[in-house]
């Protein structure tokens, strides 16, 4: 089962006696890797959620809890050093609330002691400070990458946080077959082979790859169906591939394509246009009009591809281009990158940050974060001037072992990519705006109909699928104020062997229980006070739980809230209409009558959405569970087809993965398959589960 909830961070050093408020180690840290096996990456190319903003309380702070942050930040003093180090405020439960570096700690730590002269931002994280612990580092470059390690690790309230922070994907041509494969690749780069990169989205590298294949005709399929095959595929039909994989070209004018395609995202692209044009001019010249229409299809390809890049600069090789945006108290960091000059994509970033911090600060914090697990771009763009350039120069310097360039350009091309970029950033944030507008609007209507205190801040819908009991699963999705959080979306494999085939009201119970157990287990505390840290955008307890079915299901999930102790989370049932009609649901609420909204009502679209892209994520869900099982059964389980049917499927389509994409016509024209035979195969690759 995918786990239901990531893990609460751990501080480091939070196992430590809370008596001792300053601690100062000089042989390191130990740091513990909090991850979350069930925050897996899609490949969805949405822009990274808006969060909310701190809020900023204006009146003064009490003068007492003042004095007693500022005594345990004197008492660090004392124990700090005048070396270069990092430093984290936390408060009397240990909680980290701010990391920091300094070139001198002991000097940086007198300046929070100060009775007077303090922003608010400041004095009320002053006022919370109960301990400080301290790190010495070799160098201020040193403190500068371990704080950003730290921020991204701990979070802290107090600090500027890279949010939605996922790996960029590659295109990889590999290396290790003699017939290279072009594809899409993330995470570590083991395999052998040529990567480029890093591409904004996984959109911008399908596009590419899908051109690249038009112009350079490389094989995108796995090396065991390339084994499998004795004809050509489609892709080779529709002019995707040159068809290694059966001879339909011979191995020196295979590599002298792949050859083209490293030249190209190498930047050499002039170079490999005008090698094109001069191959189609001389076999218009010969007379071979085939061939040359094939070159010109190739030529045309390749300019598809520099014109979906959008701007593309003259005198910039490589270069990563930040721009940051500040409106209504929210950021927005636009990243462009440059690679072998051409744009490789844009992605928009939201970090989370208080209104009080200037544009300049949030953007210095980001990029120390954004290239902590990244490898930095020998050019570096902004918008704004950041007050450590040299330092984060130096340091990306020694991370990526080459001269690392970080600059805000005041004329030329320069200017105009950071320029473009800033433009960009002003309207993605602007879009989101009004998105979390609108969303809000739809939430507050909720909490009316449902009479709810306060509009849900994270509302979790719940479904199952199964077909006939196979292949059991339930899902859950999550939708706040920013829309839909995919990365808060959960998966549970039904486990039990008890239950009885098809129960669904078993189903939830199991899977309810399983995500409140650990959500116990995680905060023992309950709703209320996740709810209440203002620690996270995202709170981990659901205001607003979302059963998609009847009376039935709502009372067996009342019956593992009142096992579970659980009172202060709100639970409503969606049950479809007669017919199964959108528009006609029922809702049903715990000890009230059941009611139905105006077929118009907005809030009504709003619950059909949320209940629509629960059953789109559960039966996703459910598909890829049935297709390993089918695929490790093979065709066993097929009814009606034996051995000799079997092994005429395989012949004809080569892989299990094309019987089971093939439609129905195409079934019908394998050798020995009848009309009959071919609906049965269909309809059990295809069967709709429950």
């Amino acid at each position: 089962m995918t786990s239901d909830s990531s893990d609460p961070e751990k501080p480091i050093g939070s196992g430590q006696t809370p008596g001792s408020p300053a601690i100062v180690r000089r042989d390191g840290m130990a740091m513990e890797q909090d991850i979350d096996p069930a925050s897996v990456e899609t490949d969805k190319d949405d822009e990274a959620r808006l969060p909310d903003v701190p809020d900023e309380f204006m009146d003064a702070v009490p003068e007492v809890p003042l004095a007693i942050g500022r005594a345990a930040i004197e008492h660090a003093v004392r124990h700090a050093p005048t070396s270069p180090g990092v430093y984290r405020m936390m408060n009397a439960a240990r909680d980290v609330l701010y990391v920091g570096k300094a070139k001198n700690v002991r000097k940086r730590l007198s300046s929070y002691a100060r009775p007077t002269g303090q922003v608010m931002r400041i004095a009320r994280m002053i006022a919370a400070t109960a301990a400080v612990e301290i790190v010495s580092t070799g160098t201020e470059t040193e403190a500068l990458l371990l704080e950003a390690n730290l921020i991204k690790q701990l979070r802290p309230r107090f600090n500027v946080q890279l949010r939605d922070d996922k790996s960029f994907p590659y295109i990889l041509i590999t290396g290790d077959h003699w017939a290279p494969q072009i594809l899409k690749h993330r995470g570590a780069q083991s395999r052998p082979g040529r990567y480029f990169g890093p591409f904004a989205s996984a959109g911008a590298v399908g596009r590419t790859i899908t051109a690249l294949q038009r112009a350079f005709l490389v094989r995108s399929c796995t090396d065991s169906f390339f084994e499998s095959r004795t004809r050509p595929c489609l892709l080779h039909q529709i002019k995707r591939c040159a068809g290694p994989c059966t001879g339909e070209i011979d191995f020196p004018g295979y590599t002298a394509l792949v050859r083209e395609a490293t030249d190209f995202l190498s930047g050499r692209s002039r170079a490999v246009k005008e090698d094109l044009a001069r191959a189609m001019e001389q076999a218009s010249v010969d007379l071979a009009f085939e061939r040359a229409a094939l070159y010109r299809d190739r030529l045309a390809a390749l300019s598809a591809i520099q014109s979906q890049q959008g701007i593309n600069p003259r005198t910039v090789e490589e270069a990563d281009v930040f721009a940051i945006h500040q409106e209504g108290g929210y950021f927005c960091v636009e990243v462009f990158f440059f690679r072998t000059g051409q744009n490789w994509g844009n992605r928009a970033y939201f970090p989370r940050a208080e209104k009080s911090f200037a544009p300049e600060e949030v953007l210095g914090s980001f990029l120390a974060q954004f290239y902590d697990d990244k490898p930095p771009p020998g050019l570096i763009l902004l918008s704004h001037r950041i007050e450590e350039s040299e330092l984060l120069a130096h340091a990306l310097s020694i991370k990526a072992g080459c001269k690392v360039v970080v600059s805000t350009p005041q004329r030329g091309e320069k200017k105009e990519l950071v320029a473009h970029a800033l433009t960009n950033a002003r309207e993605a944030l602007g879009r989101k705006l009004a998105d979390t507008a609108t969303q809000s609007r739809l939430l507050q209507g909720l909490a009316a109909v449902l009479g709810l205190p306060r509009p849900p801040r994270r509302v979790e819908v719940y479904d199952n699928s199964h077909i006939q009991g196979a292949n059991a699963v339930g899902a859950m999705i999550v939708a706040g104020p920013e829309g839909f959080l995919k990365n808060q979306y959960r998966k549970f494999n039904i486990k039990s062997g008890s239950l009885t085939p098809g129960d669904d009201y078993a189903m939830m119970r199991e899977v309810l229980e399983r995500r409140f157990k650990r959500l116990l287990t995680q905060n023992a505390a309950g709703p209320h006070s996740a709810a209440e840290s203002g620690q996270d955008a995202v709170p981990q307890w659901p205001d607003l739980v979302i059963i998609d079915g009847g009376l039935g299901q709502l009372n067996a999930v009342r019956a593992i809230f009142d096992k579970l102790g659980l009172s202060g989370v709100a639970l409503m049932a969606v049950a479809k209409g007669p017919d199964r009609d959108a528009g006609r649901e029922t809702l049903f609420l715990p000890d009230r009558p059941a009611m139905k909204l105006e077929p118009r009502d907005p809030v009504l679209y709003f619950i059909q959405r949320l209940r629509d892209e629960a059953h789109r994520f559960v039966i996703g869900s459910h598909r890829k569970l049935r297709r390993k099982d089918i695929r490790e059964a093979g065709l066993q389980e097929v009814p009606g087809i034996g051995p000799a049917r079997k092994r005429a499927l395989l012949h004809h389509f080569g892989t299990l993965k094309e019987i089971e994409r093939a439609s129905l016509a195409d079934l019908g024209k394998v050798p020995g398959i009848s009309a009959e035979s071919a609906r049965r195969i269909f309809d059990f690759f295809h069967a709709r589960p429950a």
